[in-house]
């Protein structure tokens, strides 16, 4: 559960830090599609029973960050990176999902 929630704090701060102190890992796009969805895989593991909780935190957080950095002088947010970063996190949160299901027995006993 910790990992998610510190996961969604290490990208609030690469998100609204000034540009010359955020980290990079990757090239833009794809460092904001992973980043979410290790986000969502990790909501989605530590709440898998809340999944519309998890969705709207992984969204909420993705739009509300992007609207956030419209707020500070050096960074902008576009719609573009909140697209890319809602569908990584929807992909998170499916995986996160899919592995539930396998370890609780649910897929994969075909008769």
């Amino acid at each position: 559960m910790i990992v998610g929630w510190l996961a969604l704090a290490f990208i609030a701060f690469a998100t609204l830090s000034p540009i010359h102190a955020r980290p990079v890992l990757a090239e833009g796009l794809i460092e904001h599609f992973a980043a979410f969805a290790l986000l969502g895989l990790a909501l989605a593991l530590a709440y898998p029973n809340r999944v519309v909780f998890v969705v709207t935190i992984v969204v909420g957080g993705a739009v509300a960050l992007e609207i956030l950095q419209l707020l500070t002088p050096d960074r902008h947010g576009r719609l573009l990176d909140a697209a890319v970063k809602v569908a990584g996190g929807i992909c998170g949160v499916g995986a996160g999902r899919l592995a539930v299901m396998l370890l609780r027995g649910k897929i994969g006993h075909a008769k």
